[in-house]
């Protein structure tokens, strides 16, 4: 699964770096919310790595990045992965309980 890891994420820093994005409205409540700005979201995304895929997803395939900002800040971005325009579908900060840390999900409910 890396050669497809490596192309999903290719395609997702490109156009994050060309601005060829767009923040539903989810995403942008869950932004403020978290009190994340759209330049710490592009920075978590340049360095981002794939935690899960959801290929079966209403938007079409789409995937689960972990990123951190230049603070060293963790965020989660749920993100398209196979259209022109890379939306951003949400955005959050991984806590506890739900994640045991930024790449780990904790236990079940």
């Amino acid at each position: 699964m890396q050669k497809k890891d490596d192309l999903a994420l290719t395609q997702i820093k490109s156009q994050a770096t060309a601005g060829r994005i767009r923040v539903t409205q989810h995403a942008a409540q869950e932004m403020a919310e978290e009190e994340a700005s759209l330049d710490e979201v592009l920075e978590a995304i340049q360095n981002a790595e794939i935690l899960e895929y959801y290929a079966e997803h209403r938007r079409g395939p789409c995937c689960l990045l972990n990123g951190r900002t230049k603070q060293g800040r963790f965020l989660h971005v749920v993100c398209t992965t196979a259209q022109p325009v890379l939306v951003l579908i949400t955005v959050y900060e991984p806590k506890p309980p739900k994640w045991t840390t930024p790449g780990v999900r904790g236990e079940k409910r």
